[in-house]
């Protein structure tokens, strides 16, 4: 697998389990040492995969898309997504998802069929195997026959 590394790209961070299982206290605007207030806690962007198939995925964090998505030996995905796909055009593992600063991208897989962009504001895009493109709410990605709009 070839990842291009995007410029201030943070991965997701699992919570520990601890912290995810304790319930905030009474009066949560204050810490439990009354240094001041708590700050808020942020939040992984959700997008909603809205497919051709007429299936609909919520996501976050990273992923794989494809007939069969398969992760390489050493990789670690939030989201395996399948599509139903007869026509085989869709490649078993054909592209890999993920978010920076709140918008998704996505990277072809080296798939068979290629994958096109189109985002709201623009015209098509040829994505490059192997090279991250963001891709804003609205945006529709193309693989083979196949599509799913960002949402």
């Amino acid at each position: 697998m070839v990842s291009i590394p995007v410029h201030g790209f943070r991965a997701a961070t699992a919570i520990p389990e601890a912290q995810a299982t304790e319930a905030p206290a009474a009066n949560a605007s204050e810490s439990p040492a009354g240094t001041g207030p708590i700050p808020p806690m942020t939040t992984t962007p959700r997008f909603v995969l809205a497919f051709s198939t007429g299936e609909t995925r919520t996501v976050f964090g990273t992923g794989l898309i494809g007939r069969k998505p398969l992760p390489q030996p050493g990789e670690a995905f939030d989201h395996l997504v399948q599509i139903a796909d007869r026509t085989l055009s869709v490649s078993k593992t054909h592209l890999e998802f993920g978010e920076h600063d709140g918008v998704m991208w996505i990277a072809d897989r080296f798939s068979g069929n290629g994958t096109i962009v189109r985002r709201p504001d623009d015209g098509a895009l040829r994505c490059e195997p192997g090279r991250r493109y963001l891709v804003p709410r609205g945006s529709r990605v193309e693989l083979a026959e196949q599509s799913f709009t960002v949402a």
